[in-house]
């Protein structure tokens, strides 16, 4: 049965919304952080509570394990949300937090990461190719096209992805978003509706496919890129 506690316009599961239903389950969460994130104690892992639409009191509840995300649900029920994270705070795995909240979902890169963590880079290819599932990367397949395209290039595959503001380049840095270690130039896919290759403001190419674009980077990269730190 679904839990009734809301009352009145505006009201949010923040504040004392989740723990009156988790008193009510005869379940203990644990304490939020200045962010309002539950942080379990002594596990490096926390579970945040977001509004999609307050009107319709639907929340997007994310299941972190350090800084990165392992798995997201979103509904209406308060009671399916305590049980997410207390699932979560108590150590529970993906699948065991999905048997005890059943509107979690993970990918399969997630279930993998979890048995046996994966190296930084192959890391990171798998967050940002399977982004295709999940929001907001399912609203942007010109970038994911290049990402297939880029990934099937073994040299690029080996070097860490970086994305903004729908640009695309590579690091020899295994650390995820660390831009100074960028290499080769980098792919603007909204070119006058092709995909151009830059060197800072200098277009140095525009290409019609992922593959022509991806291909042009790789000839650029100088002999012996990878990885470095």
């Amino acid at each position: 049965m679904r839990s009734e506690v809301w009352a009145g316009e505006g009201c949010t599961v923040f504040g004392e919304r989740l723990p009156r239903v988790a008193e009510g389950l005869g379940v203990v969460l644990p304490e939020q952080d200045d962010r309002g994130a539950y942080v379990a104690a002594g596990l490096d892992r926390r579970a945040s509570v977001f509004p999609v639409d307050e009107q319709r009191r639907t929340f997007w509840v994310y299941l972190r394990s350090g800084h990165l995300r392992l798995a997201a649900g979103m509904t209406a029920d308060p009671a399916e949300m305590v049980r997410a994270v207390a699932a979560w705070a108590d150590g529970a795995g993906l699948e065991e937090t999905k048997e005890r909240a059943p509107f979690i979902e993970f990918r399969p890169w997630a279930l993998a990461h979890e048995r046996e963590p994966l190296g930084a880079v192959e890391l990171e290819w798998c967050r940002r190719l399977d982004g295709v599932h999940t929001w907001p990367m399912n609203g942007f397949p010109r970038v994911h096209a290049l990402l297939v395209a880029a990934y099937a290039q073994p040299v690029l595959r080996r070097l860490m992805p970086v994305t903004s503001h729908d640009n695309l380049w590579f690091s020899t840095s295994t650390i995820p978003n660390w831009h100074p270690e960028r290499v080769g130039p980098m792919i603007w896919p909204h070119y006058e509706r092709t995909c151009a290759v830059r060197d800072g403001h200098e277009v140095l190419a525009q290409f019609e496919t992922p593959e022509e674009t991806v291909a042009f980077v790789v000839a650029c990269l100088p002999e012996g890129t990878g990885p470095t730190s």
